[in-house]
Formats: structure tokens, sequence, C-alpha cells
């Protein structure tokens, strides 16, 4: 009787394969830092939470820092990223003199910075392109010995 169970169980588990799901990704800031001349290189982590490996051809998200509007974050990486799992795009930009201003208070007083990304993701799976709409808000925080970087 209970070979029969498990043998049941296990040609249920079998018989269909892996359902193949395409979920909505994550994007969020994993790293900003301030160069010399005063543009950011901001690493973009990019969390693919499909069953399915899918490549990030475009990213259009407005960035804000402690509600000041810093710019957009605007490229073309066609980064793969397998399935459940994730990978960074780094994107250089010149922030906007307010959001310049946020940051250097934060980087200064040590505290943590609020930001928002406002945008789209463009991705393609299974040969079918796909456009995901972005919201997200976290914070930064100045890296303890890394000046001019928040993590």
């Amino acid at each position: 009787m209970c070979a029969v169970a498990i043998a049941t169980l296990l040609s249920a588990c079998g018989g269909g394969g892996m359902v193949r799901r395409v979920s909505e990704p994550a994007v969020g800031i994993q790293q900003l830092t301030v160069q010399a001349d005063g543009s950011w290189s901001v690493d973009v982590r990019i969390d693919n939470y499909s069953s399915v490996p899918m490549t990030f051809d475009t990213l259009s998200l407005t960035v804000k820092v402690a509600d000041e509007t810093a710019g957009t974050l605007t490229a073309s990486p066609a980064l793969p990223v397998g399935p459940e799992s994730a990978d960074i795009a780094t994107i250089r930009m010149t922030p906007s003199s307010g959001a310049r201003i946020a940051i250097a208070d934060a980087l200064a007083s040590r505290n943590p910075l609020s930001y928002s990304l406002e945008g789209s993701v463009g991705a393609s799976a299974d040969g079918k392109a796909r456009t995901f709409q972005v919201e997200r808000k976290n914070q930064l925080n100045p890296v303890p010995g890394l000046p001019g970087v928040l993590r």
C-alpha cells in the first residue's frame, strides 16, 4: 500500500515537467559611487524571479534621492539573468545639483539616504519581449572606509 502511494506521488511530480513561469523582476540600487567629476556610477541589481532565464534588454528608471529628482538611468545592458537569480548592471549618470547636495549631506553626516526608482524594464524570455513597470523605494547607507560609496 505504501509503495503504491509513493509511486503515485512520484509519477504526479515527474509527468508534467517544470512549470515555465515569467514573474515581474525586482530592481534596486545595490551600490552608488560618486565619481571625482560628480557623476554617479550606479550598480542596479536585477532579480529575476521567473522560472526561466531572461535577458534584460532595456532600463529606463527615474531616480530620486531624499525627494530630489536626480535624473534618469537609461541603459541597454542585454544582461542575461538565470532563473531565480540576480545580476548587476552598472550605469553612469550625471545627477541634478539637488541630488548631488543630498548625497553629499548623507556622506558627510554618515546618515542613511532614501531613494526611489520609477520606470520600466524591458526583458525577453522564450523569444517573447515584455515590459515591466518598476516602482521601488529603499535606502542607501554610507559605507565605512569607502569614501563616496553608498549601499
